[in-house]
């Protein structure tokens, strides 16, 4: 509460003594506690301790404490804290200050929430669970505004081609997909190694050492590789994202943006959605094929399974379907990627605790949304290019 102005008053009379509290109870109305001296940053550095005691045995009083600040002759924002907690964070109803003590206080109220006012401990849990789901449903909403807001600038941009962005999309396409290529492949080969290699040790204890192809095959076209790029744009792409746009917020470039009527959804947003929507289905062919290769050079080190039957069979085993859905899982991805990551970039305020914060969150909730909606993909081609 640094903010508050101090509030002083008489400081030729008494103006040097240190804070002082005096809890009397042979008083006719009842218990008064009486306080003088600077109750400033101050004038509180002796004693404390002791202060913070007397103030918790004042407290225990209740509501019948009367509370005599007429001998204060100074109070600034900390000894003004000091008493408001001991207050329950509100004015007691008997009180006796000077009008611009009085107004300090008033100012608190305005800030920090009264103990009256909340839930009793007992309903906590409720009140969690209701900020949980007013936070959630300012998230929806905002979301949503992000949603119409990108459709209403691609259609104007569809409208009118001149107005597209060009250059923004082509850098977030490079530094989305093409830079992504080597760990996608990397990880997409070593990932076809394990699989291939743990499919050929059960399989080879059946005998049927050709059907890796179709294990291979299937789950890699249609399921891993998808999931896999999502996954890797997500903590790559889809946090650089989102930690580009909270340091623009953190820096004022996007108010300043606002101020010269510059549309932050069409420089900002469509650009990176465009490129995420174009990139991931290709990053998807690319890991896909070089997780192929690992795994068929797995299973020519375990199997002795040649490259050409390998190369031959698995058109015959994994209908051509398969590829478009992984094609297709990809696009949807990358949409739903670079949408998480913008509205979780546009919803850093201006300090390094909420960039931090929203980073993470962005990256926990694309990977989240990528695995709904691959659910939800699952669901809606269970009985398409699946071999008969």
């Amino acid at each position: 509460m640094a903010s508050i102005p101090a509030s002083r008053a008489d400081e030729g009379e008494g103006g040097g003594a240190p804070a002082a509290l005096v809890l009397e109870h042979g008083a006719p109305g009842g218990p008064v506690a009486r306080l003088s001296g600077r109750w400033t940053l101050a004038g509180l550095a002796r004693g404390l301790d002791a202060l913070q005691a007397q103030l918790g045995d004042c407290a225990r009083e209740g509501e019948a404490l009367f509370w005599d600040l007429g001998a204060v002759h100074a109070l600034d924002s900390v000894g003004a804290t000091l008493l408001w907690r001991a207050w329950g964070r509100r004015l007691p109803s008997g009180l006796a200050a000077k009008p611009e003590q009085v107004q300090v206080f008033e100012r608190m109220a305005a800030v920090v929430p009264a103990a009256a006012a909340q839930a009793p401990a007992r309903f906590d849990w409720l009140a969690r669970i209701g900020v949980l789901a007013l936070g959630f449903a300012r998230q929806v909403a905002d979301f949503v505004a992000l949603l119409g807001d990108l459709a209403i600038e691609a259609g104007r941009c569809i409208r009118g081609v001149a107005r597209w962005p060009w250059r923004e999309t082509t850098a977030n396409l490079y530094k989305a997909g093409v830079r992504a290529m080597p760990v996608a492949a990397l990880v997409g080969f070593l990932i076809g190694v394990v699989l291939s290699y743990l499919s050929a040790l059960q399989l080879k204890s059946f005998g049927a050492d050709i059907f890796i192809v179709n294990i291979l095959g299937l789950g890699i076209i249609r399921e891993i590789g998808p999931v896999l790029v999502a996954v890797l744009v997500a903590g790559r792409s889809g946090s650089a994202m989102t930690a580009q746009l909270g340091v623009m917020r953190v820096t004022e470039e996007i108010d300043a943006l606002a101020t010269m009527g510059v549309s932050r959804t069409l420089r900002l947003v469509l650009p990176k959605v465009a490129a995420l929507a174009v990139a991931m289905p290709l990053l998807v062919l690319w890991t896909s094929s070089v997780a192929l290769l690992g795994g068929m050079v797995s299973a020519y080190v375990q199997l002795d399974i040649g490259y050409g039957f390998f190369i031959e069979t698995l058109p015959r085993v994994v209908p051509v379907a398969n590829l478009w859905i992984g094609l297709a899982k990809g696009g949807a991805f990358g949409i739903v990627v670079s949408l998480i990551a913008c509205h979780f970039g546009l919803r850093v305020r201006p300090n390094t605790d909420s960039l931090a914060a929203n980073t993470t969150a962005s990256v926990v909730a694309a990977i989240t949304a990528v695995i709904l909606v691959d659910a939800l993909f699952a669901i809606a081609t269970r009985n398409i290019g699946l071999p008969r």
